[in-house]
């Protein structure tokens, strides 16, 4: 299916991006648009890939005339521009609001205005439960593609849908990193809570769970990929046996704020309605319209029996298990 077209990746400087790239350019596809702020990352990426099917825009999703010169001709879409970093996103709510709900509505738009075939929005778990700023706006960019998905359905040509990821792997600001950066300047390992679960993904799983939304996604529908879970005392002691490291001392500092001891990746009422698929869940948007008073007297008994899914009820990884996944990232060997 990109056999001669063109995609756009918002955002496309960061791991995800160029995860993207390792993938396809070696494939047919016609050409990739980088589409991000930073010209340093930009440069960075154009002396490392030297391919002329790389094409490079600066730009920022919260400016619709840069979206919009980006999008001409574009076939497909990775929406993966965004405030990412909690701490960040705590100080600095009005900015994750800008970049994360309004530069999604701009990329929606330019996306149908131009007439892109599909276009595949990047959430988080923490978009579900949210209790921090980043987590509330990227729930509300999920509302606001799905809304978009449901406003456009039969009049346009234009699909839009999305993916939801636990924790990936290895990639930019993810804790992985940080540990294996304290343990090269021989500092303890810090981790907030022994007892913390989160998903744990790779960043080439996280490009099979776009592909796959490409390939299967209607307008609306949310992906999530089933992911097994590890505590970040499994992960620290993973990565100290994975460095050879094993006299590395492990602090507990306490949560951070907006931090949650557990993360979900479908709430209750979505797990209620969910399809199960192979690898994944199918979440297909409410079909409900604005006449609400018909559910006053209608509910769901299913919803009330449904569990939700989250890093505390899923497949628990131990520590050889979690070397293992450790072992087999692309990310970690480049590293070394």
């Amino acid at each position: 299916m990109f056999k001669n077209k063109i995609l756009l990746i918002t955002g496309g400087t960061g791991s995800f991006g160029n995860a993207v790239l390792d993938r396809f350019l070696n494939s047919d596809i016609k050409e990739i648009r980088i589409f991000s702020r930073d010209e340093k990352k930009q440069d960075d990426m154009r002396k490392k890939y030297n391919n002329d099917k790389i094409k490079f825009y600066i730009g920022d999703v919260r400016d619709s005339q840069s979206v919009n010169s980006a999008m001409i001709g574009v076939d497909y879409v990775f929406h993966a521009a965004a405030l990412k970093q909690v701490p960040s996103c705590e100080f600095y709510p009005l900015q994750a609001v800008k970049t994360n709900i309004l530069g999604t509505e701009n990329v929606l738009n330019a996306a149908v205005q131009h007439g892109v075939k599909k276009v595949i929005c990047l959430s988080t778990d923490k978009a579900v439960y949210p209790i921090n700023a980043m987590g509330m706006s990227k729930a509300l960019m999920e509302k606001t593609f799905v809304a978009k998905a449901r406003s456009i359905s039969g009049h346009s040509s234009t699909v839009i849908c999305g993916t939801r990821y636990g924790n990936v792997m290895a990639s930019r600001g993810s804790v992985i990193p940080l540990f294996i950066s304290q343990i090269e300047k021989n500092q303890p390992i810090t981790i907030t809570d022994p007892n913390m679960t989160r998903f744990m993904m790779s960043l080439e799983e996280a490009v099979e769970l776009v592909i796959y939304a490409f390939k299967n996604g209607q307008n609306g529908d949310i992906f999530v990929q089933k992911s097994p879970a590890a505590t970040i005392e499994t992960l620290a002691e993973a990565i100290k046996q994975f460095t050879n490291s094993p006299k590395t001392e492990v602090k507990t500092i306490g949560t951070r704020h907006g931090e949650k001891l557990y993360e979900t990746l479908l709430t209750r009422e979505e797990m209620a309605n969910a399809i199960e698929l192979d690898r994944y869940y199918q979440i297909t948007p409410d079909g409900r319209s604005l006449n609400y008073d018909k559910y006053f007297e209608e509910g769901k008994e299913n919803i009330s029996n449904a569990i939700e899914y989250n890093s505390h009820n899923t497949e628990r990884l131990d520590t050889k298990q979690m070397l293992e996944m450790l072992k087999n990232l692309k990310e970690l060997k480049r590293d070394q």
